[in-house]
C-alpha cells in the first residue's frame, strides 16, 4: 500500500501579522487596566490603614479612660493623631511639656498606681484628616492651627464623631460608635 502524499497550505503554517497585532493590543489594554487598578488599590489601602490606626487609638483611649478613671482624648492636628489625657489636650501645644512634667509629678505624689499614657501616630504624606462632630454635617479640616479634640470619658462613653481621611480625590469616611469607640459605618470613594 502506498499512501498519498500530503499537501500543506502555506497559510496554515503560522499566524498572520494582523492576528499578532490584535493579540498584542489586547495584552496592552489588559496590562494598562491592571496597573490602574493597582494604583487605585494602593490609595485605598493607605486610606484603610489610616482608618484602622485611628480606630486602634480610639479603642486604646476608651480603655485607658475606663481603667484609670481619668478622661483621655485623641487630638487631631495636621496629619497627626495623638493620645493623651484630656487635661493635657486642652492646653496649648507649646505649653504642654511644662504641664506634662507637673502632671506626672502630681500623679507620683498621689500614688495613683497608673502611668500616664501618650502615643502619637502620623498619617502618610499626602493624606489629610477631617473630623465631623456629632449632629453636624460639616467636615472640619484638621491642620496645625485647627486642632480637634475627641474626648473619652471614664464611664466608657465618647462623642460619636466621624473621621475622614483623604488623599487627592480619594477619601474614606468612618463613623465611630459612642459606646465601643469602634467604626460603626464607613463610606469611601476611591478612583
Amino acid at each position: 500500500m502506498t499512501s498519498a502524499p500530503r499537501t500543506t497550505d502555506s497559510a496554515s503554517l503560522g499566524f498572520s501579522l494582523l492576528e499578532i497585532v490584535v493579540v498584542l493590543v489586547l495584552i496592552a489594554v489588559l496590562a494598562g487596566g491592571a496597573i490602574g487598578l493597582m494604583v487605585a488599590s494602593d490609595d485605598g489601602r493607605a486610606l484603610k490603614e489610616c482608618s484602622v490606626e485611628v480606630e486602634a487609638l480610639a479603642k486604646r483611649a476608651r480603655t485607658l479612660a475606663a481603667l484609670q478613671q481619668r478622661p483621655y482624648a485623641l487630638e487631631f492636628a495636621g496629619n497627626q493623631v495623638s493620645l493623651m489625657p484630656l487635661a493635657e489636650a486642652m492646653i496649648a501645644p507649646d505649653e504642654r511639656e511644662r504641664a506634662a512634667g507637673r502632671s506626672d509629678a502630681e500623679d507620683e505624689g498621689q500614688g495613683g498606681g497608673f502611668n500616664i499614657v501618650r502615643a502619637d501616630w502620623s498619617a502618610a504624606s499626602g493624606i489629610r484628616l477631617f473630623v465631623r462632630r456629632w449632629a453636624s454635617e460639616d467636615w472640619i479640616a484638621v491642620d496645625s492651627k485647627n486642632r480637634q479634640v475627641w474626648r473619652f470619658d471614664p464611664e466608657g462613653f465618647c462623642e460619636p464623631v466621624g473621621v475622614r481621611v483623604q488623599k487627592d480625590a480619594n477619601w474614606l469616611e468612618a463613623e465611630f460608635h459612642p459606646l465601643t469607640a469602634s467604626i460603626r459605618s464607613t463610606a469611601s470613594e476611591i478612583y
